[in-house]
């Protein structure tokens, strides 16, 4: 979420503290299990939570997918949410909110405890009203919400991580924060070994175009297959029928003409389209700027799981085009069967859809079950290198 003609450093100044002097006078404690929303060492893990989601068939009728977590995960993964704070602040404090970053947290990253233990430290993030008000740079070196994503990773290496391989997941504000962690911390260097794979959702990963690595990073290219490692995952969505503005578009699009925002596909990296494994939110109205829930049947059925799979509904590819280049998605509805015709996930400003934001609230759950897939796929692949 990034806008033009503003910088919190310069904010920041006016107060008479830069950020890093501010981080420096007030760092976080890591080693404080208060200051992680997911860690194995947790006794009440937020990713350690029930995820058994309500199947709901083109029919009408409904099955429970159960979760199951793995308590022997051989690589970790390390999350960092999106812009969700509601705080009034420049930088958000760190009580995570419930409807803010616990549910987020929630819905975007515990599933990936089937896969990996999962660390999801809280951060002193950027503010939707800091964004909203003016905007900034996301990832500067010295801003509060970059140094305590550092600090975070730098203390998971230092006493957890003893040599696994991990997977880094972000998105949006998260993704900008990874990113930046990445081509300062991870590229070139000897610990890009251990880099199982990034899953980089909602800003871009920018490359040359028709090539897959150069730009954001030197040497860690895009995915292309499940079991490639070392690589990253990129992608920003938009509707079939909503495609990206030109003129005000925000995600996806090329900053040259010789260059191209990432896209790779979830649901098939290889190339062309695929069914989307999604886990879509069944929680309820968490903020005003998304559509109510649907009836996920016709007549409704009561439906008490946290998440809902709709297999077969959901199908989505990459679209490259002279400006964007985005992950397509396509309801396949069928006014006939007795399952929803549609998902909420366009974010509304009053009774308007944005277009200009794509499905970015939802990047990650339409998705969600084949980044697990995936995620699974790697971790074989880098055991047995």
């Amino acid at each position: 979420m990034k806008k033009a003609g503003f910088t919190l450093i310069i904010l920041l100044a006016s107060y008479g503290l830069s950020a890093s002097a501010l981080a420096q006078q007030t760092a976080v404690n890591y080693g404080d299990i208060n200051s992680w929303l997911c860690h194995p060492d947790n006794q009440l893990d937020l990713c350690d939570q029930d995820l058994s989601a309500t199947v709901v068939y083109p029919d009408g009728s409904l099955s429970i997918e159960p979760w199951e977590a793995n308590p022997n995960a051989p690589i970790d993964c390390f999350y960092v949410y999106p812009t969700t704070s509601l705080d009034q602040a420049t930088f958000s404090d760190m009580n995570a909110g419930l409807n803010e970053e616990t549910i987020t947290t929630f819905t975007q990253a515990a599933h990936f405890n089937a896969e990996c233990r999962m660390f999801a430290p809280i951060y002193r993030q950027i503010t939707i009203q800091a964004l909203l008000s003016a905007a900034g740079n996301l990832a500067g070196n010295d801003q509060l919400n970059y140094l305590d994503v550092v600090a975070a990773f730098n203390y998971y290496l230092a006493n957890y991580n003893n040599g696994r391989g991990f997977v880094l997941i972000g998105h949006s504000q998260g993704t900008s924060l990874l990113i930046e962690l990445m081509r300062n911390e991870i590229d070139g260097k000897a610990i890009q070994q251990q880099l199982v794979s990034a899953i980089l959702a909602g800003n871009p990963v920018i490359v040359p175009k028709g090539e897959d690595v150069g730009v954001t990073f030197q040497n860690i290219p895009l995915c292309r297959s499940d079991n490639q490692i070392g690589c990253a995952i990129n992608f920003m969505t938009y509707r079939d029928r909503t495609p990206p503005p030109a003129a005000s578009a925000i995600f996806g699009r090329a900053p040259s003409a010789d260059t191209e925002a990432g896209c790779t596909n979830p649901a098939n990296l290889s190339g062309g389209a695929g069914e989307l494994d999604a886990y879509l939110s069944n929680i309820g109205e968490i903020v005003q700027a998304v559509a109510p829930m649907p009836d996920w049947t016709s007549p409704p059925k009561q439906i008490s799981t946290r998440f809902v799979k709709v297999p077969g509904l959901l199908s989505a590819r990459c679209v490259n085009n002279e400006t964007f280049n985005y992950l397509e998605m396509t309801v396949n509805a069928d006014a006939n069967d007795a399952r929803t015709d549609d998902i909420r996930g366009d974010l509304y400003f009053g009774q308007q859809i944005s277009a200009d934001w794509g499905l970015h609230l939802i990047d990650m759950s339409i998705v969600q079950g084949d980044l697990v897939r995936i995620v699974g796929e790697q971790a074989k692949a880098y055991l047995n290198q």
